[in-house]
């Protein structure tokens, strides 16, 4: 299992100080952004466009994650890609041959996702496992927040990892939708390794718990590290060097 990645996602964050929001999340100790694109079309909502990615980049030296909810992402792959992307995630269910775009993707020295919906079976994505780097699961309907999180797509995420181990692939395992302190667990515990963090669904700023982080001297065991989550404002992460994922003492054991 790779170590565990939070991805703060950028439609969390208030745009009117979106400069502070970003580095917030730099600083609570994010490892990548995820960039959600929707275009209204493939999904009900509508977010922002390479331009704004473009921006973003531009505030941030955190790898972008692009997440591209739309019908017809190939037309759209160079410009999201040139306005600084580092990963480009497609949908199984899109309108354009999955091959190309996966391929036009790679071609530019970008990462390739492939992500799917909650009702599409895993089956859908396992003739393209050796062409990605990524496998997104979607563990709510995308395109709204303020979903609850579906317990039943940890049966895709754990036939993910199986497929891996068992080809040989190389794709991290992503889940987005309704994670919070206790749906996480669950998440990594299945294998997932990069977990998409909404905090509360856009509508309340990334803050992060200054509490929660040591002070420059302060001492704590050795191969371990605190990390704080700028998206999770209540939650913490033990982590240690050989990148295993421990949930924060505070939480219960049984919790799932």
């Amino acid at each position: 299992m790779n170590p565990v990645l939070i991805a703060p996602s950028v439609i969390a964050a208030d745009f009117g100080c979106l400069r502070t929001e970003l580095a917030r999340a730099e600083q609570g100790g994010a490892d990548l952004l995820h960039v959600d694109i929707m275009d209204g079309h493939f999904v009900p909502n509508i977010t922002f466009g390479p331009d704004i990615v473009k921006k973003i980049k531009s505030l941030t030296k955190l790898p972008l994650d692009v997440h591209l909810m739309i019908s017809r992402p190939r037309k759209f792959i160079p410009q999201f890609f040139e306005a600084g992307a580092a990963n480009i995630t497609i949908h199984i269910e899109c309108e354009d041959d999955i091959s190309t775009a996966l391929a036009e993707i790679g071609a530019r020295g970008c990462k390739a996702g492939l992500s799917l919906k909650p009702k599409t079976p895993l089956s859908a994505l396992k003739a393209h496992l050796g062409r990605i780097d990524r496998l997104l699961v979607m563990t709510v309907e995308p395109g709204f927040g303020g979903q609850k999180f579906m317990p039943d797509m940890m049966a895709k995420v754990e036939e993910a990892a199986a497929w891996r181990k068992e080809g040989g692939f190389k794709y991290d395992i992503e889940v987005d939708g309704g994670l919070d302190k206790r749906t996480i667990r669950s998440a990594v515990r299945a294998g997932a390794e990069v977990i998409v963090a909404a905090g509360n669904c856009g509508t309340t700023p990334w803050k992060p718990s200054p509490t929660l982080i040591p002070k420059p001297n302060s001492r704590r065991p050795k191969g371990s590290c605190r990390r704080v989550c700028s998206s999770f404002p209540s939650f913490t992460w033990e982590r240690t060097c050989r990148g295993n994922f421990i949930a924060d003492p505070g939480f219960s054991s049984n919790q799932s």
